[in-house]
């Protein structure tokens, strides 16, 4: 195209501008040393540390703040974030986090289980953890996402697999997730992956939506029976210690009349000693004396006394005593 041939508004010819060398080689020097300057200038966050790599080989760690090193290609930064607890899901995935938080599950495959019974139940949970060791962490285990997810299937596969399903859907969980977190930490540090685990949490455990009617109906006769179980224990409770109570009194109001007996049986047979005794000492006196006690004790409950002379011969007329006997 000759620009020669191209006229401007006021008529004078378009020339084309010239382009200047050292206005080229001021430029490209600018972009240069401005890109040097912002490869040799670097920041780690606070939760962060940044792993010095020269010519790909490990140098150093460094801590947050602004740092220095030498520019591209000499030397490369790789952060890890070693403040921040990091999680991996099994089973699920978590679209959306919030107060109402939306999940989906894209495959049972990792979370589908066979229990020690032989029974089948979909486990779904979540492994917690930091980075405990960045240089382990980014150079001694290839393709470390896939094999830690690896290693947490497998594990969690070990610990469902010794035990019932009762076990893995109830009573189970918590001594499930401890389990898991041991064996996991054991695992972590036998293949160096610089991971400390924090917490093993089970989200989800259920049987498969394929029997989930049987395996719920299984459940309301296992709660129906223990309520029965509960039952009779509470008649058992109620009724046992009341009956062992009465029985217990029975014994005991035997055994204190059997004691009041004997002991009155005593006291008679030495009452009885010591009178005869008496009479043998002095009979006239002794004798006397137990008839004047004897009366003592009989006429009080008499209600009217009529006292005769031994000497008389016959009862006055005026005397009633039908009257006296009829009341």
């Amino acid at each position: 195209m000759d620009w020669r041939k191209f006229k401007l508004v006021d008529g004078s010819n378009f020339e084309k501008p010239k382009i200047q060398p050292r206005a080229v080689v001021i430029l490209v020097t600018v972009l240069i040393t401005l890109l040097l300057v912002r490869s040799i200038f670097y920041t780690v966050d606070t939760e962060e540390v940044g792993v010095v790599l020269t010519f790909g080989k490990y140098t150093k760690t460094v801590d947050p703040g602004l740092r220095v090193k030498w520019p591209f290609p000499f030397q490369t930064v790789t952060k890890v974030p070693v403040q921040r607890q990091l999680k991996q899901e099994f089973g699920f995935e978590t679209i959306s986090a919030g107060i109402r938080s939306n999940f989906s599950q894209p495959s049972q495959g990792e979370s589908l289980m066979l229990t020690g019974d032989l029974n089948v139940a979909v486990v779904e949970w979540t492994t917690q953890y930091r980075v405990n060791n960045p240089y382990l962490y980014l150079f001694k285990v290839r393709n470390l996402f896939a094999t830690f997810r690896d290693m947490n299937e497998a594990v969690m596969r070990a610990v469902v697999g010794d035990r019932s399903v009762t076990e893995v859907l109830t009573v189970g969980r918590q001594e499930i997730a401890s389990e898991v977190e041991r064996r996991m930490q054991e695992f972590c540090d036998q293949y160096e992956t610089g991971i400390k685990i924090e917490q093993i949490v089970l989200k989800n455990v259920n049987p498969p939506d394929e029997v989930k009617p049987s395996f719920n109906e299984v459940n309301q006769a296992q709660q129906e029976r223990e309520t029965l179980i509960n039952e009779a224990l509470a008649n058992f409770n109620k009724i046992i210690p009341r009956a062992r109570g009465e029985a217990l009194q029975a014994i005991q109001m035997a055994e204190g009349y059997a004691t009041s007996r004997i002991n009155h049986a005593k006291g008679d047979a030495d009452r009885f000693d010591v009178l005869l005794a008496a009479y043998q000492k002095a009979p006239t006196v002794t004798r006397n004396r137990i008839y004047l006690e004897t009366m003592e004790q009989v006429l009080p409950k008499v209600g009217r006394k009529i006292v005769l002379d031994a000497d008389l011969k016959s009862i006055l007329p005026l005397m009633s005593l039908d009257a006296e006997t009829k009341k």
